[in-house]
This record gives structure tokens, sequence and C-alpha cells, in this order.
């Protein structure tokens, strides 16, 4: 298991780090407001915060269309720049996140967040980079194998980079990769498969210095996720709905190991929400937990001691997800009318910090 974590989860709270916020301001105190905060990302604010061109800057071969809002690759250009890039790579400030690709990553530094028990960052993970951005060919550059060693390479020392920003704040800091390209592996069209980005993933963790720590939003092979070597994994628990009993022993596994699992149990999608009370979402959480105490020699109680509790996935939907229509959407300052993802982001943080309550009182931690 990649590092080490200086803190069990009981129940705890935290979040994903997009959000469809206008308000830098509004965004952080929500974030704040967490038992594990972050700094959130805002692409709505502008195009810098997508996640992907956060993780791009400095990257040899790299093109970042703000116009269009697109991100290419050119081979060329990446054989040309690689030799300045190597004899930089010393001078670690060009892996550090600038002010210009965050509006809030420096003023989530310039908090006192030493009263927390842990905070976090992210990062979007290699494999999901490598899928998503194309080279010249129109191929995603995860295929190209001196790109994706470099890749793997670039992207940790920017997530150690980060880590150490971090760590000066609380010195229980982890950063989570955003993967779901760990999704797209089992796919029978893909030619960078599950075995190839286990045997990639187990080399990347050991290269951090921090906790890894791994977040999917897609549908997931929990077994595989829990054996990859990451030492806190969060996934979307709430679309499974019924846990397998053929998970139990990996998680009994991997808890164990001292491991922490974050339980995204509560829907971002305004449909899904509308349905549930905290009450509900707790008792599905606590329904997926027997099955695992109910088939192998670990009680629901500890189970509960290595659990972060978060939302299901990334809290940025699409606006007819929410039935809102193009002249709600709000862009302004903070006096205008929230837009109704952001209401459904602060219900969501609600019901988390609820279910927390109601969890905690119930094991007494």
């Amino acid at each position: 298991m990649a590092g080490k974590l200086n803190f069990t989860g009981n129940c705890r709270t935290t979040a994903m780090g997009i959000m469809p916020h206008t308000d830098i301001e509004k965004a952080l105190e929500l974030s704040l407001g967490l038992d594990i905060p972050f700094w959130p990302q805002l692409p709505r604010v502008s195009y810098y915060e997508d996640m992907y061109v956060q993780a791009s800057e400095h990257f040899p071969g790299i093109m970042v269309d703000f116009e269009n809002e697109r991100i290419s690759f050119d081979s060329a250009r990446f054989n040309d720049e690689l030799a300045e890039y190597s004899q930089k790579m010393a001078d670690t400030t060009i892996f550090t996140l600038t002010e210009k690709y965050s509006a809030v990553y420096n003023r989530f530094l310039a908090e006192d967040l030493t009263g927390y028990t842990a905070i976090r960052g992210q990062l979007i993970g290699p494999i999901s980079f490598g899928f998503k951005v194309f080279d010249e060919k129109d191929v995603p550059i995860i295929y190209n194998e001196a790109v994706r060693i470099v890749l793997f390479d670039f992207l940790s020392r920017k997530i150690n980079a980060q880590y150490t920003e971090l760590t000066d704040k609380n010195e229980n800091s982890f950063v989570w990769l955003d993967e779901p390209g760990l999704g797209w592996v089992f796919s029978g069209l893909s030619g960078y498969d599950d075995l190839i980005a286990k045997r990639d993933y187990r080399e990347f963790l050991g290269s951090l210095s921090g906790p890894g720590a791994l977040h999917l939003c897609a549908n997931v092979n929990l077994p595989y996720l829990l054996s990859i070597g990451t030492a806190i994994l969060s996934f979307d628990a709430y679309q499974m709905e019924i846990l397998p009993k053929g998970y139990a022993d990996s998680i009994r596994d991997f808890l164990k190991g001292g491991g922490v699992i974050s339980w995204g149990i509560v829907p971002t999608d305004g449909s899904s929400l509308a349905g549930e009370t905290p009450e509900s979402l707790a008792g599905r959480l606590l329904d997926y937990w027997s099955v695992v105490a109910g088939n192998t020699d670990m009680s629901v109680e500890q189970i509960a001691e290595r659990a972060i509790i978060a939302p299901a996935r990334c809290c940025l939907k699409n606006v007819g997800q929410v039935g809102a229509t193009n002249e709600q959407v709000s862009v302004g300052a903070s006096a205008c009318p929230l837009h109704p993802e952001e209401q459904q982001v602060e219900t969501a943080f609600t019901y988390l910090k609820a279910i927390s309550g109601i969890l905690r009182e119930k094991f007494k931690i």
C-alpha cells in the first residue's frame, strides 16, 4: 500500500474537487465546512479550472486552445521540448499549481488549516489524462510508450509538489487522483488493458511522497481498485444499490491493511437526491457494511472507523439534469441567485454532515 495514513476515517466528511460555483469565496466556505476540506476546482470561472488543463502546465508537447476549450498534443513539439523540460526538472517550481491555473488554490493555502483532522488536494490521474488527450493522428497519448513514461513521471512530480505545499499547512494531507480512466481499461477496445494499468499504477503510487489516494466517479470494479496499492479509495457507492457478497473479502483485506474507503453515498443529480433523506442514505451505507460484516470477521463498527463519507460523484452536472433553463444560469457576483446546481451541491453537503452525525452517534466515534 502506497504511503501511510496518520488518521482513520471515523465517518468524517469530504467531497470531490469540482464544483459548479462562480463565487470563489462561497465555494471555499462550503469546502472549509467539511471535516476534510479541499481546494475547489471551478470550471465555470475559467477553462484554466478544467482538471485536465490544470495538470497540463509545462508538459512538453501540450497545446491548450482556450478559445475553443480543447487540449491537444503534438509529437514533434514533444520531441523538440523534451530536452528543455529535462533540464528544468530539478526546479520543483515548474510542477506547482500556479495562480493562473487555479483561482482558489492559493486562497486555500492562505487559510489556517491546522485544526482539521486532514486536508486534501486533487489532480487528474495519468491514465485518464493519457486517454483524454489525443495526438496529431487522433490517437490517445496513453498508447505512446515514450510519452506515457514521461507523463507518469510528470504527474508524480506534480502530485508531490502539491503534497509538499499541503503538508506545510496540515501534516495529515493527501492528494487524490481523479481516475475515470481506470474504468476504461476493461474495454475490449482498449489497447491499454487492466493488467498493464495495474502494473504501471503500482509503480506510480510507489513514486509518491504521500499516501496514494484514488477517486473514481465511474462504475467500478471494486476488488481491482482495492488491490492496486492505494491507501485511500473514493468511489461512487450510491450507484451500486446492493453490495455484492463477492466484494466483502477485498474490502476487509484493504481496511485491515490500513486503508480508508471514502464512500460516495450522497447523489449529486437532482432526481436521485430528491428521493433520498440523510436517514435513507445512512441506511443504505449500513446495508453495505452489514454485507461485509456478515461475510468476514470484520465488524460494522470497524468498517465505520475506516470510512469517510462523500458525495457520489463530482459536484458539477449538466443544467438539463436538474431542470434549469439557460436563462437561469447565473455567472455573476455572489449577490445573484444561486444556480440550481449550486443549490443542489449545498443540499448534498448538508446531507453529508447529517449522515456523518447519524453514523458517528451510532458508533460513538
